[in-house]
């Protein structure tokens, strides 16, 4: 039975079901355990969850700890599971929405290497958990779908995989929605962004983070993370049919030139095929050991070319239409001869995002930065094209739009 009680009732031996509040307020990345360890105990009532819900049947009950308690606290009975429906996450600013979904990058980073960890220990995932995790995401794209996925692309060489794990989830959900998903197929192509590269828990770390190119044996092990991955996945149970159809084939391609089976067209699920396309392009603008990421703009530009052979055309236009023709993070020169950033997409034109001025091309010097909504009747600034910025000297981009 459930009940509901204050953070200060929690004793060891407890199970927990729910903490109230946030996943990203507590110190977790999973919710239901028995708390068997005392830091565990310490670090629920030190965190900001001030009530939580304990399930009697699977741990103590109040009563049982009143027992052996000086000063038995009561409990709120609950008669039955609680049923709670929340209303979608409310549209927000790109602003408004960066620091909290900074936040959750960070904490998501550290729950996908735990998961790595336990898979190489033999343990099963915690699919919960797991689940847990793609609603704190899918809520944050929901709320603005620019700030966790770019926020996602700035990864370093040594932290890839995980984040590369955290960005899948971000793309897939977004471009779920684009496509007008349900809410149900949604939260499972999040899951599945999230776990499609759980085989590579088992590729040694010297071939994924090698700086160079790799040979063809060390190519052939990474080749293996697919099945190994929905081997893992099938035997752990838990994950539905959709994430386990990702795991296997987010690597195949329209044409048939993909692995592990060589599956082409329509062979190819929706999902897989939705995979294909954030897989690539988050590995493409991301910072890798042996490359430095493309600028998204150019990544996007690319991946164009590679349609009908790599992509499906239809999937991948949904996922330009996402992300943008700039996407967030592009480096473009604007008509005024100045450079700007794009800070974040207009939700009625690919071409007019809203972007902050901050260089002058003429005078090679930074100018006092300044915001422009190109969608904005009367805005007298256009973009010209994409640029690099290296060409610039700019090292530091980041700055002007993930503050």
């Amino acid at each position: 039975m459930l009940k509901k009680i204050a953070v200060e009732q929690l004793t060891l031996g407890m199970h927990i079901h729910e903490l109230c509040g946030s996943w990203i307020e507590h110190p977790f990345w999973r919710s239901k355990f028995v708390v068997t360890d005392p830091a565990d105990l310490r670090r629920v009532r030190e965190s900001g969850v001030r009530e939580l819900w304990i399930d009697d049947a699977k741990g103590l009950d109040v009563a049982v700890a009143a027992a052996e308690a000086p000063e038995p606290a009561r409990a709120e009975p609950l008669p039955t599971e609680p049923v709670r429906r929340e209303e979608p996450p409310k549209r927000v600013s790109m602003a408004d929405e960066l620091d909290r979904a900074a936040k959750l990058c960070a904490r998501a980073k550290e729950a996908v290497a735990l998961m790595f960890r336990e898979v190489r220990m033999g343990n099963a995932i915690n699919s919960p958990a797991a689940g847990e995790l793609v609603t704190e995401i899918t809520a944050s794209v929901m709320r603005n779908p620019g700030a966790l996925v770019s926020l996602a692309r700035l990864k370093n060489a040594d932290d890839y995989t995980y984040m590369h794990s955290v960005a899948m989830c971000a793309l897939m959900v977004a471009l779920a929605k684009q496509l007008s998903l349900d809410e149900l197929s949604t939260r499972e192509a999040g899951l599945a962004g999230l776990l499609h590269d759980m085989g590579k828990a088992l590729t040694p770390e010297a071939i994924l983070n090698k700086p160079g190119k790799l040979t063809e044996e060390e190519f052939a092990v990474i080749r293996r993370h697919p099945a190994e991955g929905h081997k893992m996945l099938t035997e752990g149970r838990g994950v539905g049919e959709i994430p386990l159809d990702v795991c296997l084939h987010h690597h195949e391609k329209m044409d048939g030139s993909g692995y592990p089976e060589r599956l082409s067209g329509d062979a190819i699920s929706v999902y897989a095929k939705m995979a294909a396309v954030c897989d690539v392009y988050d590995a493409v603008t991301s910072n890798r050991p042996y490359n430095t990421g493309w600028n998204p703009a150019e990544a996007i530009a690319r991946m164009t070319e590679w349609c009908g052979g790599h992509f499906d055309q239809k999937i991948f236009q949904a996922f330009v239409k996402c992300v943008g023709i700039y996407p967030v993070g592009t480096l473009v020169l604007m008509k005024s001869g100045r450079l700007a950033v794009v800070v974040e997409q207009s939700e009625n034109s690919l071409l007019t995002p809203t972007v902050r001025v901050f260089f002058s091309t003429r005078s090679r010097s930074y100018v006092t930065p300044e915001l422009h909504v190109l969608s904005r009747p009367g805005s007298t600034e256009k973009i010209a094209g994409r640029e690099e910025p290296g060409k610039w000297g700019i090292v530091d981009l980041e700055r002007f739009w993930a503050r």
